[in-house]
Formats: C-alpha cells, sequence, structure tokens
C-alpha cells in the first residue's frame, strides 16, 4: 500500500497518508477539505550500489557538484 503525498487547496496544509485501494479519497486531517492535490514524491530503491556509482560522472573539481564537470556554473 502506497503512501502518498497531498497538499490542501483549502487550507494549504501538507501531510502524507497510507492510501488503501477502494478506500475513499483521503481528507485534509487540519480542515478536513478534500480538495487535495498529490506531490510529486522522491522514492527510494534499494540496488547494488557499486553498480550505481560506477555508472555516475566524478564530481565536479571546481564545486564538487555531484553532476560532474560542466553540471554548474564554475566550469
Amino acid at each position: 500500500m502506497p503512501i502518498f503525498e497531498y497538499a490542501c487547496s483549502s487550507c494549504g496544509n501538507e501531510f502524507e497518508t497510507l492510501v488503501r485501494g477502494s478506500v475513499p479519497a483521503p481528507e485534509c486531517p487540519k480542515c478536513h477539505g478534500t480538495a487535495l492535490r498529490k506531490k510529486l514524491s522522491t522514492f527510494a530503491a534499494i540496488s547494488d550500489a557499486a553498480a550505481i556509482h560506477s555508472d555516475l560522472p566524478a564530481p565536479c573539481s571546481s564545486c564538487g557538484h555531484p553532476g560532474g564537470p560542466g553540471a554548474c556554473q564554475f566550469e
């Protein structure tokens, strides 16, 4: 069962909730409004760390940006 992040359009409250398949849409725990929008959430995946790091570029030598040389304003 996934956990979704929401922002309430009525009061601006941001919260996350566990959403089960056939349950009614969630409501804001602060104002009980139902005008919600799903937020874009990040997720984590567990994998072989050595394989992941071998595909990444080396950090920028000027600032250390993980995107590699040319990913920042210093290169």
